[in-house]
């Protein structure tokens, strides 16, 4: 398989949701794009290291609790869009809520890109007004609780 760029790689927010089953999470609907994202940071599990000292001088580790981590993603400022007035209420709510990163990665021509379902609460959002010959942007925090991967697959 080859290797891909950021470009055409989209983000959107689904609905409130209780849920972390995957199948439950990808079959949710409607998933709202956010218009003009410009920047989605790494994301994905990774657990804490648990780690014991010895008299012996010996450090012994150990993979603790799974932590599916933060994520700040960064937009262009768009006044009316359905995706970012959607993340704002999400921000007012204390609900978790269901998101879907589809990367432009798909094999060959009637292949299907690779797609993360993400479930998490929308922590902050913020806008930055710039400096000139800047655009205004808004960046919102999501504290995500889990993290779905279904892979790109090559068409038939």
């Amino acid at each position: 398989m080859a290797i891909s760029d950021g470009i055409g790689t989209t983000i959107a927010i689904g609905p409130s949701t209780a849920s972390d089953d995957a199948s439950t999470i990808t079959a949710l609907t409607p998933y709202v794009d956010i218009a003009k994202v410009e920047t989605i940071p790494e994301f994905g599990p990774s657990a804490a290291t648990i780690t014991f000292t010895g008299l012996d001088g010996k450090v012994i580790k150990r993979k603790g609790a799974r932590d599916a981590g933060d994520i700040v993603v960064t937009f262009a400022n768009v006044p009316g869009d359905a995706g970012q007035e959607a993340m704002i209420a999400a921000e007012a709510s204390k609900l978790k809520y269901a998101f879907k990163i589809t990367a432009a990665d798909e094999p060959d021509e009637d292949g299907t890109p690779s797609t993360f379902y993400l479930i998490g609460l929308v922590n902050t959002n913020k806008v930055n007004v710039g400096q000139s010959n800047a655009v205004n942007k808004r960046s919102f925090s999501i504290l995500l609780d889990d993290v779905h991967e279904v892979p790109a697959e090559p068409g038939p």
